[in-house]
């Protein structure tokens, strides 16, 4: 589903890389979070798969899309593939929580029929149907978080992308997206969220990979746990990749265990 192999990232004026040879490979409905320290290098790998930015060198393929391949002209149309999750919400402040769910089935070129049919049943997934007619002024912290998440799941993407989904929220309220989250994964959409809380990663115990210094540190592909001061319980070092893209793979995850197929909307 996404895949990273010796992808480096150098940004202009920067004398050390914020990725150093990142090879990563994540399954279909996998739940995973990544995790570190700031300047670690998750935003920057964020920043590859939603193509917001190019790897000075590697390769990265997400969904089955090579996106060496993706000219400027189509970034737009690939990332109506992905549902992104933003830690500032980035909600439209004079539209209705019905408004802004509304308008992201409007952009993929939905009919207002359909439109109609299938925004009652993402905020009745999301917990909002009785908020639908407020604007995000009027919202609580977690009510924009949760309108922010049924913006991104109405196309009902494959991939969903959280950036720090739950900060500036209370420890009550952290839980509740991240259980909504669980409960969007259990649909068969894949989770990669990035995040400082401990308490949650270590709670949920899914897959866990760890960034430090642009290096991928650690990866606990089961039970993982982040510790609080930030180290993984076991560290070791990108070991230097045999040439030629195939060979160079990393080793697919252990299959999760097999969920019932159901339908985001049903």
């Amino acid at each position: 589903m996404i895949l990273l192999d010796r992808v480096t990232k150098i940004y202009s004026g920067d004398s050390k890389p914020a990725l150093d040879n990142v090879s990563l490979h994540i399954e279909p409905n996998e739940f995973v979070f990544l995790v570190g320290k700031s300047g670690a290098g998750k935003s920057t790998l964020m920043k590859m798969i939603t193509k917001e930015e190019n790897p000075s060198s590697g390769k990265i393929i997400v969904g089955g899309i090579d996106l060496d391949y993706v000219k400027r002209r189509h970034i737009p149309h690939y990332r109506r593939r992905l549902g992104v999750v933003f830690q500032d919400f980035k909600l439209l402040p004079r539209r209705t929580v019905y408004e802004n769910v509304a308008f992201a089935l409007e952009i993929a070129g939905l009919r207002s029929y359909d439109i109609k049919k299938t925004v009652p049943k993402i905020l009745d997934l999301v917990g909002l149907s009785d908020q639908a007619k407020k604007f995000p002024a009027q919202l609580s912290g977690g009510q924009k978080q949760r309108t922010a998440i049924a913006r991104s799941v109405a196309r009902q993407p494959k991939i969903l992308i959280a950036d720090e989904p739950t900060a500036n929220l209370d420890k009550a309220t952290s839980k509740e997206i991240i259980d909504l989250l669980q409960r969007i994964n259990d649909f068969g959409t894949t989770i990669l969220v990035t995040t400082h809380n401990e308490n949650i990663v270590n709670n949920l115990q899914k897959r866990v990979i760890t960034l430090k210094d642009g290096l991928i540190v650690s990866d606990q592909k089961n039970h993982g746990i982040y510790k609080l001061d930030g180290e993984p319980e076991t560290v070791y070092s990108n070991a230097p990749k045999a040439p030629g893209f195939r060979r160079s793979a990393p080793e697919p995850a252990e299959p999760p265990a097999k969920k019932q197929k159901r339908k985001l909307i049903m």
